[in-house]
């Protein structure tokens, strides 16, 4: 079992394709370092995605976000690139990636990152009576 830090993402097949549904992964312990300062950010990344034919394997995302803990890296580069990435790896109908990072130097920073399908329409809200 390896725990090496790696760019490689894994996917499984989607046991559901022809049904919508979310998968929402909470990750509270990403690190990058400060391009500026080589100082360490910590940030919790949120991704919730609608898959199409394939699902991402969650200890290659680990592997993953483990990748850039000796990486400098700009917040919003470094959310762009991780939602970049798993489109490419997993082509979902929906994707968003949310990026809180840690307070520095008394400023918190959130960055948020969607990719729609071209011919993907989000299902309507159900709103059920009280």
């Amino acid at each position: 079992m390896t725990t090496t830090p790696s760019k490689s993402l894994e996917t499984f097949p989607n046991p559901q394709p022809e049904r919508d549904y979310t998968i929402r992964i909470h990750t509270p312990e990403f690190t990058c370092l400060c391009p500026k300062t080589g100082q360490p950010d910590f940030a919790t990344i949120d991704i919730e995605y609608v898959p199409e034919n394939a699902c991402i394997e969650l200890k290659s995302l680990k592997l993953y976000t483990w990748s850039f803990r000796d990486e400098g890296a700009f917040h919003e580069a470094v959310t762009n690139l991780i939602l970049s990435d798993l489109v490419k790896a997993c082509a979902p109908r929906f994707m968003r990636v949310s990026a809180q990072f840690n307070v520095r130097g008394g400023v918190y920073t959130t960055v948020v990152a969607e990719h729609r399908a071209t011919n993907w329409t989000p299902p309507q809200p159900v709103i059920l009576p009280e």
